[in-house]
Formats: C-alpha cells, sequence, structure tokens
C-alpha cells in the first residue's frame, strides 16, 4: 500500500486535491467532527479539561472556537485529547485498506503529529495567499485570530513543501487539478 499524504496551509484545498486521486481516503477533519458528535468519552475528557466552555450536553463547536480563541494552551489541551482519537481512527482505515494500492490521508498536523513513514508521497497544496483568504472567509467560523492559533501548532510551509514529493499549485481550477492528479498519481504508480 502507499500512502499519499495531503499538505499545505488552511484553506488551500487540501480536501478537495484528496479527493480527486478517486481511492480510500482519511479525511481527519470529517473524523474530528464525528469524534465531537458523537464520542462521549472525549466529550467527558474536553469537559475535565475546559468546564466553562462546555455548558451542555455534547461538545458545541461554537463554544470550542472560543476556548481555542481565548488561549492557545486550550488549543493544546484539546488537541491532546483528541489527535489520539484521530490516530487511533487512522490506523484501523489502514487496516482496513491494507490490501489497496493507494491511500489518501487528508490528515493537517501530519508532520507535526509524526504520523509520517518512510515511504510515503507527500502532496503539497500551495495557493496564492488572496485565493485562500477569499475562501477562508466564507467559512462559518473563520476568524483571523483562530487561523493564527492554529497554524501557531503547525511546521512552516516552507518546510512542508521542502520536503514533498510533489507540489500541486491550486488556481482553484477543477480541470487542472485533476490533471495535476492524474499525472502524480500515474508517476507514483509507475515507480
Amino acid at each position: 500500500m502507499i500512502r499519499i499524504a495531503i499538505l499545505g496551509d488552511i484553506g488551500a484545498g487540501k480536501s478537495f486535491v484528496s479527493k480527486q486521486f478517486n481511492c480510500p481516503l482519511f479525511n481527519a477533519d470529517k473524523e474530528v467532527a464525528e469524534i465531537y458528535k458523537n464520542d462521549r468519552s472525549c466529550y467527558q475528557k474536553i469537559k475535565k479539561a475546559l468546564p466553562k466552555y462546555i455548558i451542555s450536553d455534547h461538545l458545541d463547536k461554537k463554544f470550542l472556537l472560543k476556548a481555542v480563541l481565548d488561549s492557545k494552551n486550550n488549543l493544546k489541551k484539546i488537541s491532546k485529547i483528541v489527535h489520539p482519537i484521530v490516530r487511533n481512527r487512522m490506523n484501523k482505515f489502514l487496516i482496513k485498506n491494507k490490501t489497496k494500492k493507494l491511500v489518501v490521508l487528508d490528515i493537517p498536523l501530519y508532520l507535526e503529529n509524526k504520523l509520517n513513514k518512510r515511504g510515503d508521497v507527500l502532496i503539497f497544496v500551495e495557493a496564492k495567499r488572496k485565493d485562500i483568504q477569499k475562501r477562508l472567509e466564507k467559512r462559518k467560523y473563520f476568524n483571523k485570530k483562530l487561523n493564527r492559533n492554529l497554524k501557531s501548532l503547525q511546521l512552516p510551509l516552507t518546510k512542508k513543501k521542502k520536503l514533498s514529493n510533489f507540489v500541486i499549485k491550486n488556481t482553484f481550477n477543477a480541470t487542472k487539478i485533476k490533471n495535476d492528479v492524474k499525472h502524480i498519481k500515474t508517476e507514483i504508480l509507475n515507480i
């Protein structure tokens, strides 16, 4: 199995690129949403770590975002609870798909959480800052301070790009992205 990890800035289009590979896909953001919605153990741990922000019987994204905006330390507390659960789900996904030729891992903190293994194919999605900004502003919970706090957990983009095997320049043209992915996929499978 070849593991393809998609790297890049927040809002650069990593999830769109990931879907174009048309193979089993692990999307960490979707997993986190599922964990927040259904994992009672996670709820209990976060409620214990951040009691003043958890005021209902479920994890409300609005209150978690407030916690993250109030302190980078709160983000670290949440990450310490959530990341091991995501890692566990990723491992189950990999076991389930072990006979597939390719799998795609769309995990924003892939390198930071040391999930990478020798032989992984790293693809960096690059987009212009103004295009990213436009996309982020359309998101429901976008906030510049939140964006800064999230970026504080990440390696510099220049380092991620340098470590990558391929770079996709995302101009937000679906046809171009599909062609880039097709070319990369062919190259990976012929290695």
